[in-house]
């Protein structure tokens, strides 16, 4: 029987899983639906779109893990792992590449370079988002060959109870798959963390020049990159905690995951949900969709509640 406190983590998770679906299957909506009538997207909404989409499956995919886990059966868990092990490394590229398009978008830095990419990102969207897929699969596959080695394991311990394998398996993992895990999700977050914190550096100065002409607080301007610079940091901070959580998971640095493995899940998977809110709320066309399909909700609702009086 688990305790009281695991029982909250589980409700939590559960909770916390099915608002991101939620979120993240009205962004794929909203967007999807424009890109298929208007046949294109601007290319921030396009990395949105495929990021809300990847996002949408990597929760998906980590409740039926989850689940699968909780009743043991650890050898299916071993072959969901592997489309697992693809939507994350899919969901942090894109996350990259949107921090690098706002980056060189909204910064007001004068460099060459800077200039050439405001010049380029746009056009360079598609191409980008192909190019996560491919660099995702490919690196995915030491991934998969653990997975399937640890499948043969589990089924040769089961019938010979061999530890050669074991061994043979965990110096695999040890020695050659972390350092390929490790360097595979840096790349990515190494990106969004410079793009992010380029971009919180940019606001920051703009800011205190818009202050320095004495620009009332209440300007909308002002407010605005206020705002900006308050989600920044707060998804900084969210963000870095997810990418250190995994890669203590993937390392098997501490023992506590077993014992408060719900409470690991609920950490872990916090920085991305607050994430799409914030991306639902900051995109004008995504908050005028939402505002109108609640107004609906609410229309509909007074429309029952009129006729059952009646």
């Amino acid at each position: 029987m688990p305790s009281s406190s695991t029982l909250i983590f589980v409700v939590i998770f559960f909770l916390e899983t099915l608002a991101a679906m939620l979120q993240n299957g009205f962004m794929v909506a909203v967007l999807g639906r424009e890109w298929m009538r208007c046949c294109t997207l601007p290319a921030g909404d396009m990395i949105v779109a495929c990021l809300a989409a990847s996002r949408f499956c990597l929760h998906g995919m980590a409740l039926l893990n989850n689940l699968l886990d909780s009743f043991n059966f650890r050898s299916i868990v071993s072959y969901f792992n592997i489309p697992w092990n693809f939507i994350n490394t899919l969901t942090y590229w894109l996350t990259a590449w949107l921090a690098v398009f706002y980056c060189v978008k909204i910064s007001s830095f004068s460099h060459p370079i800077f200039c050439w990419l405001k010049w380029r990102i746009s056009r360079s969207v598609p191409r980008l988002l192909l190019g996560s897929l491919i660099i995702s699969g490919v690196t995915v596959i030491p991934a998969v060959t653990r997975d399937i080695i640890l499948i043969q394991m589990i089924a040769s311990q089961s019938s010979h109870g061999n530890c050669t394998l074991a061994d043979r398996t965990q110096t695999f993992h040890r020695y050659f798959l972390m350092p390929i895990i490790v360097l595979v999700l840096s790349i990515p977050f190494l990106l969004f963390l410079v793009s992010t914190l380029l971009l919180m550096f940019s606001l920051h100065r703009h800011l205190r020049q818009m202050r320095a002409h004495r620009s009332s607080p209440r300007d909308p301007s002002t407010q605005a990159h206020t705002m900006a610079l308050k989600s920044l940091t707060f998804f900084l901070v969210f963000y870095t905690s997810h990418f250190l959580s995994l890669i203590i998971a993937f390392m098997k640095i501490t023992t506590l995951k077993d014992q408060w493995h719900w409470a690991w899940e609920v950490v872990t998977y916090a920085g991305i949900c607050l994430h799409s809110s914030i991306l639902v709320l900051s995109s004008p066309k995504l908050r005028k969709a939402l505002k109108m399909r609640l107004w609906k909700a609410l229309d509909k609702r007074q429309f029952i509640l009129s006729y059952h009086y009646q």
